[in-house]
């Protein structure tokens, strides 16, 4: 089994982060490679961000589907580009907190999230409305750090996540956290055992559920929205999208 994990910011050192994280709950035979877009912003922390780093992510599909891949994780807490990328494959495509939402309310009937900054907060929030685990989640928590403060400030970064981890679970009554940001891959095994309850980071959570959709045969359906998208011309720098046609 072929997983594509795409990092959409162009960090390599946590695309490497979010590939080792990957690799270390990936079940044997599972090939995991991590990729991430030539170019872009290099965190994601704003609506604007994700805008920007959709196309790269599509781009990643789109080379992925010349190697067969068999199902995709799009390493983001916004998830970026999400149901475009399911437009462009029969693979499974999967975003992190999604992922993360879903595990979340299988182990517990509350959750907060602790992300990084507040504005990204709103962010979760909003999925966590499109999604419907709004009524899941308590509260969306931010412990106010920069995403790039998790490769560059990593110890100082972790004691911040950790308090406010602590803060939702003595504050908001709840039986598990999401961490909301893919730069926390590393991070789930230390909160938890800090925290005293479990924690769901989403880079992991979807690999799990990637490799349960390509074992029981599902990929993404070509019917209704998520149909392949219409050929149809394309100008200036995205010319390369002209009469797009899928690989399989």
């Amino acid at each position: 089994m072929r997983l594509r994990i795409i990092n959409p910011n162009t960090t390599t050192a946590m695309t490497d982060k979010i590939g080792e994280a990957a690799r270390r709950v990936a079940a044997p035979g599972t090939s995991i490679q991590a990729t991430q877009p030539a170019s872009g912003p290099v965190s994601i922390e704003s609506h604007f961000d994700e805008a920007i780093s959709a196309v790269g992510v599509l781009e990643e599909v789109l080379a992925g589907e010349r190697q067969e891949t068999d199902a995709y994780i799009i390493a983001c807490f916004g998830d970026p580009g999400l149901l475009a990328a399911r437009e462009l494959t029969r693979a499974p495509v999967i975003g992190i907190a999604e992922a993360a939402f879903h595990l979340a309310s299988l182990v517990s009937t509350r959750f907060s999230v602790v992300t990084t900054l507040g504005r990204t907060g709103i962010i979760a929030e909003h999925l966590l409305e499109q999604y419907g685990f709004h009524r899941h989640c308590r509260r969306v928590r931010a412990a106010e750090i920069p995403v790039l403060d998790l490769e560059e400030n990593g110890a100082s970064a972790l004691d911040r996540i950790i308090d406010e981890c602590r803060r939702a679970r003595d504050e908001d009554g709840i039986g598990a956290i999401v961490l909301g940001c893919g730069g926390m891959a590393d991070l789930t095994e230390t909160i938890s055992r800090e925290a005293g309850l479990p924690v769901i980071e989403g880079v992991t959570a979807a690999v799990k559920l990637a490799e349960a959709l390509v074992g029981l045969g599902l990929g993404t359906s070509k019917y209704g929205d998520l149909a392949f998208p219409r050929p149809k011309p394309f100008i200036g720098r995205f010319e390369g999208f002209s009469h797009l046609t899928p690989e399989r």
